[in-house]
Parts: C-alpha cells; structure tokens; sequence
C-alpha cells in the first residue's frame, strides 16, 4: 500500500508536469493542503518536503512553496562534474553521440589554452548530449596526451573522468570556468537542436589535477532555454 504523502507527491507532480501547476505558482498553504487532502499536516511537509528534493518546488520563507519551472536543468557553475555525473542527479536518461575523436597537434589557439609546447599533442572529442530526445549541449574536450595516452569512442560515449580517475588514477582538482554568450555557429547548428534559437551560452572550463597540472580544456555549448546556471555564495 503506497503511503499517503507518496500519493500526494505524485498527485502535485502530475499536476506540475501537466501544466495545471505552472511554474511560480504559489501552492496551498500547509493547512489547505491539509483539508484538500484529508491528512495531517506532518503529512503534508513529507510531500512537500519531497517535492522540493526533486526540484519540483522551491521553499521561500514567509510566501510558501513556489513551483519551478522543470524544463529548466540546474547546472552548477562553481561544481566539477561529469556530464554523465549530472545528469544522473536530474534523474534524467542521458545520451552522448561521439561525433569526433582525433589525436592531433593542437592549433595555436589551443596551444595556448593549454600552455603547449610546439611538439605536444591533444585529444580532441566532440560530443553531442541529449536528454529526453533534445540534443541540448556540444562540448569539445581537448586533452593533453602526455597525462591522457589513451582513449577510445567507447571511454568517449560513456565517461572520460570516470576512466580518467578509475582506470588512470588521476586525481582531478580544480578548474576555472569562463562564462560567454555568443551566436551559433555552423557546428553549433549542424549538432545541436537550435532551430528558432540566436546564441548559445558557452562554459569554458580549465581543468587541473591535484599538483595544479592544467590537462584539459573544455568548451560546453549550451541551448539557452534548457538551463538555470547556478551557485551557492556564502557571505
């Protein structure tokens, strides 16, 4: 027999997913909900309180419960982590189209991104993720092949940093992220879903393990109306 608060939980996300909830619609207060249900209000806060661990709700002191809008993903800006890692955490089925793997000698451009000698050489790995059929992000990953002498299409579809730190033992750090937007360009276009879209947001990510070695270099292009780019800041 389900619980009582699971059945309210899955009553307000069908009416979230429905649209009959639309985002920044204020809930019933504890008490109506109390009433609209037939419950006791410890009840209600265990729904409630479940609505907003799956971020269906967010929880303003003062105003109540607000409904957030779910065809946005939260991407933490100030976070390290997998593609793969995030969008386990939406609770979504992710896919990842490897579209190009070359072991190449970097132009200068990247050269420079990386710090490279003349004679060093990189990965590069153009990727197209998806989510729930949209393809919503290309990232291009450039690694540096004296610390990544490997890789495969199969890694590349799967997971680089879980090889990276499972398989190579690295020790990932730290990064610094830069944050633009610009207008699509051909690439963009060919391998993401754009159509009635004018820019893209762009997460330029420098990556370095724990002896502050910079190793990768990242650019994720993102379809502006899927994400909420978010941090935590603390006074």
């Amino acid at each position: 027999m389900t619980n009582k608060y699971l059945t309210i939980y899955n009553s307000i996300v069908e009416q979230i997913k429905n649209e009959e909830l639309p985002p920044q619609t204020l809930l019933p207060s504890e008490n109506e909900l109390k009433d609209q249900y037939e419950t006791s209000r410890e009840t209600i806060r265990k729904a409630l309180n479940l609505l907003s661990q799956n971020g269906y709700i967010q929880k303003v002191r003062g105003k109540g419960s607000i409904v957030i809008d779910i065809s946005k993903f939260d991407f933490p800006v100030s976070g390290l982590v997998s593609f793969k890692e995030l969008a386990s955490k939406m609770g979504n089925e992710p896919t990842t189209i490897v579209n190009e793997l070359s072991f190449m000698k970097p132009d200068d451009y990247i050269r420079q991104q990386l710090q490279l000698g003349s004679k060093d050489m990189v990965w590069k790995v153009v990727r197209t993720r998806e989510i729930n059929g949209e393809k919503i992000i290309l990232d291009k990953d450039y690694l540096c092949s004296n610390i990544v002498p490997t890789l495969t299409e199969e890694i590349c579809a799967d997971s680089i940093y879980q090889y990276l730190e499972n398989e190579l033992n690295l020790s990932i750090s730290f990064a610094k992220k830069e944050i633009v937007v610009v207008e699509p360009n051909h690439e963009d276009r060919s391998l993401l879903d754009l159509e009635g879209f004018h820019n893209v947001v762009v997460i330029k990510n420098y990556v370095y393990l724990d002896d502050a070695t910079l190793f990768q270099y990242t650019e994720s292009r993102h379809r502006p109306d899927k994400f909420r780019f978010v941090d935590f800041a603390r006074r």
